[in-house]
């Protein structure tokens, strides 16, 4: 049976005195359509990343099985408003997320108490924060997820070595400082070749980048966004999250420890799938790919086919590996 077409509009939502820009996909089947309308899953980028760079086939499928889906970009990237353009500010960003929520609960055909968030690497760690704030979503996926900062500081010196993340925090201090005496900040690529000074430089990390980045995306972000990152603990809330959560984890992964994500999932009861693969080999057109999204689907039918509940609690991990 041939899917029936997804529908996708541009919407913008207001945050405080700027603008979101997102796309707006609505749920092609009725499975999930109840009395109160559609769920709508909510989901942005990781560390610089745009709507427009690896995420619509996740968005799409979802849409193919009856869900909503606002797939947005923080302010200050690709499309969304903002004078202060590429800087990673945890606070704007997860606020950012609020208002989507927000956005999303008030719109025509939804069904405000099934709100999904999903996250990947940075945005992962940041759905658990939601997770942990707001008890009234339905459901929470964390792709990748960058959950504590000490162990990525700690991946980072073994991987990198002291002289590389010396230069990197050298650069986030000159751009801190430049910027709160109104001089012109400093910028570092996003991601760079081995040796270069940037923000991801390990083997095949620049090309996996740029094989995902869209149109909107740019290889430049604020410097002083790794200090921002630096800080940054999802696991320290992890306990207080009481609502269903699915936590996806690259065994092999060079950006988000995989081990932090297994730590932060086992706190929050969450269920766990894992995976033999690098960070960027979940993406549409990616080995892993089908088995994460149809992980996710499984999952998402599961939770709002019934009232929430804290079904994934004493999943063993180890169960729960994909090779």
């Amino acid at each position: 049976m041939t899917p029936l077409p997804v529908t996708r509009t541009d919407v913008t939502f207001t945050v405080e005195r700027s603008s979101c820009a997102g796309w707006y996909y609505t749920g092609s089947d009725a499975d999930f359509t109840g009395s109160n309308g559609r769920p709508c899953v909510v989901m942005a980028h990781g560390f610089g990343g745009t709507k427009d760079s690896g995420l619509e086939g996740f968005a799409e499928a979802f849409a193919h099985i009856g869900l909503d889906v606002l797939l947005f970009d923080y302010r200050g990237f690709g499309a969304s408003g903002g004078d202060v353009r590429q800087t990673v500010s945890i606070e704007n960003q997860l606020e950012d997320y609020r208002r989507a929520i927000d956005f999303a609960r008030t719109t025509d055909g939804v069904d405000p108490r099934r709100i999904i968030v999903w996250g990947v690497s940075l945005s992962g760690g940041y759905a658990l924060t939601l997770g942990s704030e707001d008890p009234e979503l339905a459901a929470l996926i964390a792709l990748t997820p960058a959950t504590d900062a000490r162990a990525t500081a700690a991946a980072s010196k073994s991987q990198y070595g002291l002289g590389h993340v010396a230069k990197n925090i050298l650069a986030a201090v000159r751009d801190k400082v430049a910027t709160s005496r109104g001089r012109p900040g400093v910028t570092i690529p996003i991601t760079g070749l081995p040796g270069e000074l940037a923000a991801l430089a390990l083997p095949g990390l620049h090309e996996n980048y740029h094989a995902i980045a869209g149109p909107t995306w740019r290889n430049e972000v604020a410097a002083k966004s790794l200090l921002e990152i630096g800080s940054f603990r999802a696991v320290k809330d992890a306990d207080k999250i009481a609502i269903p959560l699915l936590v996806q984890i690259a065994d092999h992964d060079r950006c988000a420890p995989p081990h932090a994500a297994a730590s932060a999932a086992e706190v929050a009861r969450g269920h766990v799938r894992r995976y033999p693969c690098d960070h960027f080999d979940v993406y549409p057109g990616r080995k892993w790919h089908a088995h994460v999204l149809s992980h996710q689907i499984h999952f998402l039918r599961q939770q709002l086919s019934a009232a929430p509940s804290k079904t994934g609690q004493g999943i063993d991990p180890r169960r729960e590996t994909v090779g």
